[in-house]
């Protein structure tokens, strides 16, 4: 059974679609070099306690997560749903963070910050 060309274009326009719904989820950050610049100021705390979302740092773009601490650093602004400033001190921050060595253990702390990220 062939499909004719129409068919084969309709199939290809709406798994475009359908990537592209797919990786507009995905928690990507973009860490700018000035706090003006960012849409949340973030401190890395020591120890996950601390913090208010435990973030894992994926490799792919497709492996990030729609707000669940999962995040893939952008190269460029452009591409980032979020930029992101890494400040000095834990008081200037609107979210403190702790990088987390395994994908299951992402996740937010304290849900009351989540709209941050949205």
């Amino acid at each position: 059974m062939k499909l004719p060309l129409q068919n084969i274009s309709v199939i290809l326009f709406v798994a475009g679609i359908f990537f592209n719904i797919l990786n507009a989820q995905a928690q990507k950050v973009y860490a700018v070099d000035a706090a003006y610049k960012a849409d949340v100021k973030v401190f890395v705390v020591s120890s996950a306690y601390q913090a208010d979302l435990l973030v894992y740092k994926v490799s792919s773009n497709y492996q990030a997560g729609d707000n669940d601490g999962k995040w893939f650093f952008t190269d460029s602004d452009y591409q980032a749903d979020k930029n992101i400033y890494f400040v000095a001190s834990d008081y200037q921050a609107d979210l403190k963070i702790y990088f987390v060595s395994s994908a299951y253990q992402a996740g937010w702390k304290k849900v009351s910050k989540k709209y941050l990220l949205y």
